[in-house]
């Protein structure tokens, strides 16, 4: 059977848009019918179309992705997809985004060794900037925190009757249930009106 070249694009959710990767895959000449597309985060592997994908790949097919990222969340992740694929599963690996990363060209000693220094710079370099990323995030909201910003939902205003049948409740005439009922709100959030108040005295 003819070696086959596939294609795999991620999204990171259903919201995203996945025209870039398809526009690059189909210029590269990937068939419709080749190109497999997930659409959640590579928090893990459990992703459907991926693992279709690795069932299908033979020796010598082709794997084409946009970029590096697309195989892993992390460095890790990242070197462990890529020895899967091109070690045990013996498919070659185009990365559109980084034209070094093309197992297909110097399958000589030298050439292996290029594009495993590179894939592991990359792989470094790109988890390196994703901590960046989410330090500065954090940095950021402890900074805001400080001065006072309050992160969240707004607090529920208490209506005005909410005293009278708080004092109903705790005289024992009336029920949370019933109180809450009466108020417009959830059992749950009477009671943490009432809790609220109670750390506050």
């Amino acid at each position: 059977m003819e070696n086959q070249i596939y294609g795999y694009i991620r999204v990171s959710s259903r919201d995203q848009n996945e025209d870039r990767q398809v526009i690059a895959m189909r210029e590269f000449g990937i068939a419709e019918k080749n190109l497999v597309i997930d659409k959640q985060s590579g928090k893990d592997f459990a992703r459907p179309g991926y693992r279709r994908l690795l069932r299908k790949l033979k020796p010598n097919d082709t794997l084409v992705i946009k970029s590096i990222d697309r195989l892993g969340r992390n460095y890790d992740e990242v070197l462990e997809q890529w020895r899967l694929l091109t070690k045990e599963k013996q498919v070659d690996i185009v990365v559109l985004d980084m034209p070094l990363l093309d197992t297909r060209k110097g399958r000589d000693l030298i050439g292996t060794l290029i594009s495993d220094i590179v894939l592991q710079l990359l792989s470094y370099v790109a988890q390196t900037e994703r901590e960046f990323i989410h330090q500065r995030q954090a940095e950021g909201i402890a900074a805001a925190k400080a001065r006072g910003v309050k992160f969240g939902r707004k607090p529920k205003e208490r209506p005005a009757e909410y005293e009278h049948l708080r004092d109903e409740w705790r005289a024992g005439r009336i029920s949370a249930r019933a109180a809450a009922r009466q108020l417009g709100v959830a059992h749950r959030t009477f009671m943490k009106w009432v809790e609220q108040e109670n750390s506050d005295c």
